[in-house]
């Protein structure tokens, strides 16, 4: 380790359970960061502190004034900009650690693309807020044996629960299909900015457990703290079922599942398209858009307004129509401005 190393981490280093040998692996390991909202930045600003040295941050979403209010990583700029949250996010935590590598990925992770981005992951942390994407990554995690941790926050409460492939139930286990309350969200509920932080500490305290070779301290319990009552619950994680669809039967249907079709964003008023994922020209689309309305774009995306709606387009072909919750107009809308 260098004598760099040392000096940065030196507080850590001197906690017994981790110790030099434990910092190590931390500075040769590698983890990645599904969704860059409450729970994403507290565990990225987390895990970079510690020298995890390899973060990829994944999220398909930019940065808002309302996100300000419990993101720690996003600045005003960021959102007067309408910068996506994986790049902000990114650049803020190069200022904190410039000796790891960070890697940002505005994508919408799907089956198509969660070989490329969660291949060779040491752990995987949940920051999304949809089940969907939550059994996404279960079904990857448990086919290819990568320890992940799922997250939850909304309102004042908030879930951890850490899943090891093969040692403890998994997300289908306890969940074989999305929970009622699945589709409550911070848009739809609130959220109070201290639960992020709750929630979040405890998924990149057992990332580090498990980067630091500390297998058999991670926490076999899952794990619900309400901030505002003050309790804190904790139930014995059962092991794999045999019955489970990804556990016991190896079925990864969330794996074989077809290209996501037109998808409503809870709570925000909006519909995401990302049929045909195609590679755009975002300066040469705002000179075309410019005539016909307000546009905003920067080297990540493009934002162009036409009230009541506005479009978020990002270079991959994906968009973001704000401004309705039907599918078939937000189809039209980006086939009249965007092209099919």
């Amino acid at each position: 380790m260098r004598s760099r190393d040392r000096q940065r981490y030196s507080r850590q280093i001197l906690v017994r359970v981790l110790g030099e040998e434990g910092q190590q692996r931390l500075l040769d390991s590698s983890a990645v960061i599904a969704g860059c909202g409450g729970l994403g930045t507290f565990v990225a600003d987390a895990l970079c502190r510690a020298g995890v040295g390899r973060l990829v941050l994944i999220d398909r979403d930019y940065v808002e004034f309302s996100n300000l209010q419990r993101q720690c990583l996003y600045r005003e700029s960021d959102a007067e900009e309408g910068l996506p949250k994986a790049v902000a996010a990114a650049r803020r935590l190069a200022e904190v650690n410039s000796d790891i590598q960070i890697q940002a990925e505005v994508a919408d992770l799907t089956a198509d693309n969660i070989g490329r981005l969660l291949g060779g992951a040491g752990v995987v942390l949940d920051g999304t807020d949809n089940f969907e994407t939550r059994y996404l990554i279960n079904d990857f995690c448990v086919k290819n044996g990568i320890p992940w941790v799922y997250g939850g926050a909304v309102a004042t409460y908030g879930t951890v629960m850490t899943v090891l492939p093969g040692e403890t139930a998994c997300l289908k286990c306890v969940y074989p299909a999305a929970p009622p309350n699945g589709n409550v969200t911070c848009e739809t509920v609130g959220i109070l900015n201290t639960v992020p932080a709750v929630v979040a500490a405890l998924q990149a305290s057992e990332a580090i457990k498990i980067l630091a070779g500390k297998r058999e301290a991670v926490s076999r319990r899952i794990t619900s703290v309400d901030v505002w009552t003050g309790l804190v619950r904790q139930v014995k994680q059962p092991g794999p079922d045999p019955e489970c669809a990804a556990c016991g039967r190896r079925e990864f249907v969330h794996l074989d599942a077809p290209r996501r079709a037109p998808v409503t964003l809870c709570g925000r008023n909006a519909v995401q398209i990302h049929e045909t994922p195609r590679q755009l020209d975002l300066e040469e689309t705002a000179r075309r858009l410019q005539p016909l309305g307000q546009v905003r774009v920067n080297p990540y995306v493009l934002r162009f307004s036409i009230p009541p709606y506005e479009i978020t387009l990002f270079p991959d072909g994906r968009a973001i129509i704000k401004g309705t919750m039907d599918t078939g107009l937000a189809r039209s809308l980006y086939a009249r401005y965007i092209g099919m």
